[in-house]
């Protein structure tokens, strides 16, 4: 029950008002940062499943690549925002339990990003499970955003402030920053803490779920601290 009130927590927190973007041009060029890294790795004309996306402000960047794409958001209504800017086009948006029950075979790419550490281990193999199952013959699941052992948030930080001076929003990186220390986010974050995973262990983590599996050059968005990793299906 614990958990389950944790994982409650996460949803109810990112489905708030909350301040984890410093400003408008941050969040505006995270999402854009995490559509361009995917799209890097998926191949033209694929069904394409991004699941726990977010506001995914720049979808429709990696929908004019797919031949369909899926977004799967738990935040309720964070989902109903989706479905509302992308209605009549390509993106179908749907929930959690709506994804699980949909048949073998409905997805050439699933891309994971920034949500495992938000997961357990057990409830990671239950999605990596479900994702071999809705994933074709070799297909792809781009799992993003890993956090290693040894990456602290102090690491983190930095990342988001070389990442604001190269984009022209320092001041508000900094000033976004002290606010975090007080803020929901950061509660959550101390009292629940993030799952972290050497290479090696979530390497593996999905060759147990019939994945085989390599590591990408660079992880997809502005940290590179993180790691991302691709899998094939067996």
């Amino acid at each position: 029950m614990k958990r389950l009130r944790a994982i409650g927590d996460w949803i109810a927190f990112w489905d708030s008002k909350h301040s984890i973007y410093v400003s408008a041009r941050h969040r505006d060029l995270h999402y854009y940062a995490v559509a361009r890294g995917i799209r890097a790795h998926v191949r033209y004309g694929a069904r394409v499943l991004d699941y726990g996306c977010g506001e995914a402000l720049h979808a429709d960047h990696l929908a004019a690549w797919a031949r369909r794409l899926t977004l799967c958001e738990a935040a309720p209504a964070v989902r109903a925002e989706l479905a509302r800017r992308f209605a009549a086009t390509n993106i179908e948006v749907h929930s959690p339990e709506e994804i699980a029950a949909l048949p073998a075979d409905s997805f050439d790419v699933v891309v994971l990003h920034s949500v495992a550490q938000y997961l357990t281990p057990q409830e990671l193999d239950a999605l990596f499970a479900t994702f071999h199952r809705l994933l074709g013959r070799n297909g792809l699941l781009v799992l993003g955003d890993i956090i290693p052992p040894h990456v602290s948030a102090a690491t983190d930080a930095v990342a988001l402030l070389r990442f604001a001076a190269r984009h022209g929003f320092f001041g508000a990186a900094v000033v976004g920053l002290a606010r975090t220390l007080v803020s929901d986010y950061w509660r959550l974050r101390s009292r629940l803490g993030l799952t972290r995973y050497s290479a090696e262990a979530i390497m593996l983590k999905l060759a147990g779920a019939g994945f085989y599996t390599h590591q990408a050059s660079t992880n997809i968005g502005h940290n590179p601290a993180r790691m991302t990793f691709l899998a094939r299906r067996y």
